[in-house]
């Protein structure tokens, strides 16, 4: 099947408006604009849709909780990409950056928005700078500005800049980041689309969510659902990495299994035997040989306590030590921590200084226990999912992997 996300790989300088619209660019946008925005949201939602960020929230039924009728409302695009082994929103950004725009002014189009923000990574420059070219493009040829394409709807975009926040790819913490104030969480309720940017009913969706979007309009939701699975429907690009032969982007219908992806991806690097995989960078617990055949779908992890999340596949060989994994993990999660929460702020702390000790060879089965205590403590009670993030490399390398923590601990001992 051809690239629908990725057709730059097919469609050389798609990066440039005239290439775009010459292979049906802004088509979606001039469908929308002819329908209801009611109508709009329902295609989206019919479509089976979900965030591409990693919580999977069903798009239409997101931009359906913005109220209706008069009044300021905001669209924000999450390009804070910032999770570990992910970088299919850069590549979008980079090199398909006109198709995310046009399904941000759809969005904008269905609520009832006037303005769009795209945040991005602090660290994605080249990434921004491209999609701020082709905003300029697109103002030229009447997509976004005042009375676009004729049809009385006004639409301007801005590009704001992270100082590089993990947290800030939290929906609320990205509002509070782009409002100028400290990238930390609240407590919902007030939910975004009730009360988000500025005070004002807004949605904040995923870049390659957005990417779908204008598909969605040109084809139908009926074509959409057609591929992957009832509960995931579409395409999804993979970010795999680790020890394969060909780390990269791939976009994936929906339902193909762990194994496939592996093999996609070239196979084990080196010959070497698989040992464990992150379905979801460093925020969902690892699999093993047994989750492999299981769908990458919403749903396909559940039996097996994972999650697809982002899709950023982190896959691991037979020399990985997985103490020094979960260390590395939980070492990424501490520095990223916004310190609001005392769980998640005292919690990543004392994991690594434990999980440090474990591997130095310097541990006991008193801190391996301690530090599973510790990782139980902080789940369920942080403002956001970071707490639960960190603890899920702990829990399920102490799980799947506990002759690893016993082999460190009776090096201790032997020392």
């Amino acid at each position: 099947m051809a690239n629908l996300l990725l057709r730059h790989r097919d469609i050389a300088d798609l990066h440039k408006i005239d290439v775009y619209l010459k292979h049906g660019g802004y088509d979606g946008l001039k469908k929308a604009l002819g329908m209801a925005t009611g109508d709009v949201i329902s295609v989206v939602r019919d479509s089976g849709l979900r965030g591409r960020g990693g919580a999977g929230f069903p798009t239409g039924v997101k931009w359906s909780f913005i109220p209706k009728g008069e009044g300021e409302k905001y669209v924000v695009i999450n390009t804070d990409e910032s999770e570990t082994g992910t970088f299919k929103d850069r590549e979008l950004s980079e090199y398909n950056p006109h198709q995310v725009i046009e399904g941000a002014i759809i969005a904008a189009y269905a609520i009832g928005a006037k303005t769009i923000y795209n945040y991005f990574r602090g660290e994605f420059m080249d990434a921004g700078y491209a999609m701020e070219e082709a905003v300029q493009e697109a103002y030229k040829a009447g997509f976004l500005g005042k009375d676009i394409q004729g049809s009385g709807f006004d639409c301007h975009f801005y590009c704001h800049y992270g100082a590089g926040a993990y947290i800030c790819g939290e929906e609320t913490a990205l509002i509070n980041s782009l409002q100028g104030e400290l990238g930390q969480p609240w407590s919902k309720p007030p939910f975004p689309a009730v009360e988000g940017l500025y005070s004002k009913p807004t949605v904040v969706n995923n870049t390659e969510t957005l990417a779908n979007v204008p598909l969605i309009l040109v084809n139908g939701s009926d074509w959409y659902k057609e591929m992957g699975t009832e509960q995931s429907s579409g395409v999804k690009i993979v970010c795999m990495s680790g020890h394969v032969e060909k780390p990269g982007n791939y976009e994936v219908v929906m339902g193909v299994t762990y194994r496939e992806l592996i093999e996609m991806a070239g196979g084990m690097k080196d010959g070497k035997k698989f040992k464990a995989l992150l379905p979801s960078g460093g925020s969902g617990p690892v699999i093993t040989e047994s989750a492999l055949d299981a769908p990458m779908t919403y749903e396909g992890l559940t039996p097996h306590n994972s999650v697809m999340g982002s899709a950023s596949v982190i896959v691991m060989d037979e020399s990985t030590d997985m103490v020094w994994a979960a260390m590395k993990m939980i070492h990424f999660f501490k520095h990223e921590s916004c310190g609001k929460c005392t769980p998640c702020r005292e919690g990543t702390f004392w994991m690594e200084q434990l999980l440090h000790r474990i591997y130095e060879g310097h541990g006991t089965m008193q801190d391996v226990e301690t530090l599973e205590s510790v990782a139980n403590q902080i789940s369920g009670r942080t403002l956001c999912a970071l707490g639960e993030f960190a603890v899920n490399p702990v829990l399920s390398t102490i799980k799947h992997f506990p002759e690893e923590y016993r082999a460190k601990v009776k090096q201790a001992v032997a020392a």
